[in-house]
């Protein structure tokens, strides 16, 4: 199934500008072709093209349906964005196409990275979306202060991984039942500073290991995001 992404595709039936010049100028589709698309709110749409125009080519939609969720639980991975921009977008994608309900970028005390770009992030997001062939954008929160996201409620298990060699920490696959909605922290290539570690326990965060190796801050999120999938 080829699949097209217009989120505002209910109340304006047509394809944003970058999705029409894909379709007309790249696939070369024509009046009266049929295409299948997702608002990224949970459905899909058939539609036929109605006026194959590269910057606003309007549809006829013709069937509109939700498919069954995928997971029942939500899943929601915050991490610091490593210092390589393009190694946070291999995370957000691969995470995408596993299943992801929600990331957010970290803003921690040993951040390499103090700001990143949103949009580039959103973009590589839609293109997972459309590669996996699901119906539900994962929701992004750009850089959030640490001290003031861990504070935030969550309905569910709530989980920091970090490298602290001497702390009581068990194995995520062995603290997280099938079922529970997670929350996992994940910090920079510096690890979480002590203080952090701490006032996220005081938060209600229980300390988790992903495993023996040392991983890459993007890798250890990803680890992270398929455990949850697995155990369910």
């Amino acid at each position: 199934m080829l699949l097209f992404y217009a989120p505002d595709i209910a109340d304006h039936p047509a394809l944003p500008e970058e999705e029409a010049r894909h379709a007309l100028r790249v696939l070369r589709l024509n009046e009266g072709d049929e295409i299948t698309l997702t608002d990224g709110k949970g459905d899909f749409y058939r539609a036929t093209i109605a006026d194959a125009h590269p910057k606003h080519c309007e549809v006829t939609l013709v069937e509109r349906w939700r498919p069954a969720l995928l997971w029942s639980y939500r899943l929601h991975v915050a991490v610091a964005p490593p210092k390589n921009t393009d190694r946070m977008e291999w995370f957000v994608e691969k995470a995408t196409e596993i299943g992801i309900n929600a990331i957010t970028c970290l803003n921690c005390r040993f951040s390499e990275r103090r700001e990143i770009k949103t949009a580039r992030l959103e973009k590589t997001m839609i293109s997972a979306l459309k590669q996996s062939q699901q119906a539900t954008l994962p929701a992004l929160t750009g850089m959030t202060d640490f001290r003031a996201f861990v504070k935030q409620p969550f309905d569910g298990r709530k989980y920091i991984a970090h490298c602290e060699t001497d702390a009581d920490r068990k194995l995520l696959k062995q603290t997280y039942h099938a079922g529970e909605n997670a929350l996992i922290l994940v910090g920079p290539e510096g690890d979480f500073s002590p203080e952090e570690i701490t006032l996220a326990l005081q938060s209600g965060f229980m300390p988790v290991s992903l495993g023996p190796n040392r991983l890459r801050t993007e890798t250890a999120a990803l680890v992270a995001c398929h455990t949850i999938h697995v155990i369910n």
